[in-house]
């Protein structure tokens, strides 16, 4: 029987897979394939989080495929020279992928391609990541979109590809396999057990994403428009980290929430919007391949950052003395996701009344996050540094005060997060050192620290940085 290389990436599932669905069409056996080479990457390999997930999600992936008498094939080095040496061990004719939209391993990708085709292998890819590839939308005379709103009309009105559903009962195994590594040796996981709090709230497969999907389908989403901003219960659908390694993807998503909703209703037609900035995220990367290491707006490379390390790791550690802030990297670090709306104060904290530079906001996020996407880390960190695509003015300066009282108006969330508060009565959550000093012994609250920076000193410094800059 002639042999298909199914390259695994970040396409870790069998429903609605490309790749998977041609590579039975093509009615040879199939051999799944699972590279590690993290060296691709250009210096945004995999963070700790994302690692500990990658790990799950193979095993989920390596049981699924087990259910139809098939594997995943394990192997760490080059992906070239580990491709070649597969073909080589097994006599494999043909390579098949879904495609990568990053520019490192666009790079990487386009080398296979054309090694193995002049090798004589026959290479297909396909898309199961998104909804509208970046190379099928531009604006005006060609250029790319640099703001989301126009970006939207343009693609939302597009027609959406109903997922593809591989026959799996036609899934050709092979007789013999090729050697694999033992998923153990990728050590992905972190030495220290500090992944206790993800564990608790991740289930980490496909079931695990259609069920939290099917979750927020059945009521959430109907009133997503408003409680989307509230950290302090379950408003939003969580499903970037699935949707970041594919045990999801975007196609089954949109089909889901038009299946089962009104897509004119308020809550939902917001939701979709989202699952779109998603889409404008990929683009921005996938023509402008430098911004995770540069502003899209050049002229921010000379800002008047104060980076220093001591600030930064109070903000990294929960420990500004703004509690929303606190609670949001608190719950970061406890569980690898944060609250979308938190996400937005916690940054704005950072590059605005810190000033911090946004790069060492999004290294963070990048090694925290079990969604860490570089498109969207990379869209968001700019967004609130005011150099990117469609971004906030810098002088739009998040308040965390008054986002707090506004967002978690009980103080659920912060005290859920910041313990050393949780018997401070709701009056003072937000800004606990208007509290009498024994008010604060006796509730504990004493141990919390001071705010970092007043809020109008932070601002006003951050205008002035701003102000000089512009100079």
């Amino acid at each position: 029987m002639p042999t298909t290389l199914l390259w695994f990436r970040n396409d870790l599932r069998l429903d609605d897979n490309s790749a998977l669905v041609a590579a039975i069409e093509a009615g040879a056996d199939v051999i799944p394939v699972f590279i590690w080479s993290p060296e691709e990457d250009a210096g945004w390999p995999p963070g700790g989080a994302s690692k500990w997930w990658l790990h799950h999600a193979l095993q989920s992936l390596d049981s699924r495929l087990a259910e139809h008498g098939s594997k995943l094939i394990l192997r760490h080095g080059n992906s070239l020279e580990v491709l070649r040496q597969l073909v080589e061990e097994t006599g494999a004719t043909q390579v098949i992928w879904n495609r990568r939209y990053e520019g490192p391993l666009r790079a990487v990708d386009m080398d296979v391609k054309r090694s193995l085709r002049d090798d004589g292998i026959a290479v297909e890819s396909f898309n199961s990541c998104l909804l509208n590839e970046p190379h099928t939308v531009a604006a005006g005379a060609g250029q790319p979109y640099k703001v989301y709103t126009p970006y939207w009309k343009k693609v939302h009105v597009r027609a959406v590809e109903a997922p593809v559903e591989p026959a799996l009962d036609r899934l050709q195994s092979r007789v013999t396999w090729p050697s694999s590594v033992a998923l153990q040796e990728f050590s992905l996981l972190p030495k220290v057990h500090w992944s206790a709090g993800m564990a608790e709230r991740w289930c980490v497969s496909e079931a695990g994403a259609h069920q939290r999907l099917a979750t927020f389908l059945q009521g959430p989403i109907d009133d997503y428009h408003v409680n989307r901003d509230r950290p302090d219960f379950e408003g939003t659908s969580s499903l970037a980290p699935y949707l970041r390694w594919g045990l999801i993807g975007p196609r089954q998503i949109v089909a889901a929430v038009r299946a089962q909703c009104d897509e004119s209703a308020e809550g939902p037609k917001v939701y979709l919007k989202e699952i779109y900035w998603r889409e404008f995220a990929y683009n921005v990367l996938y023509h402008f391949p430098d911004t995770p290491n540069r502003p899209l707006r050049l002229e921010y490379e000379s800002f008047p950052w104060e980076t220093d390390a001591v600030t930064l790791k109070r903000w990294q550690t929960g420990q500004t003395g703004y509690p929303i802030v606190d609670a949001g990297m608190r719950q970061l670090w406890q569980t690898g996701w944060m609250h979308n709306r938190v996400r937005m104060i916690v940054s704005s904290l950072l590059v605005k009344h810190l000033l911090q530079d946004w790069q060492d906001g999004a290294r963070w996020f990048w090694d925290t996050l079990v969604d860490a996407d570089l498109a969207s880390n990379t869209l968001g960190w700019q967004w609130s540094g005011g150099c990117g695509a469609d971004a906030a003015p810098y002088f739009r300066i998040f308040n965390p005060i008054i986002q707090g009282q506004k967002f978690d108006p009980d103080g659920a969330y912060v005290k859920r997060y910041v313990p050393e508060l949780e018997k401070l009565p709701t009056k003072y959550i937000h800004e606990p050192w208007k509290a009498s000093a024994g008010l604060l012994e006796v509730t504990g609250a004493d141990a919390y620290p001071s705010p970092i920076i007043d809020h109008q000193a932070g601002r006003a410094r951050a205008l002035s940085a701003l102000a000089k800059f512009k100079a």
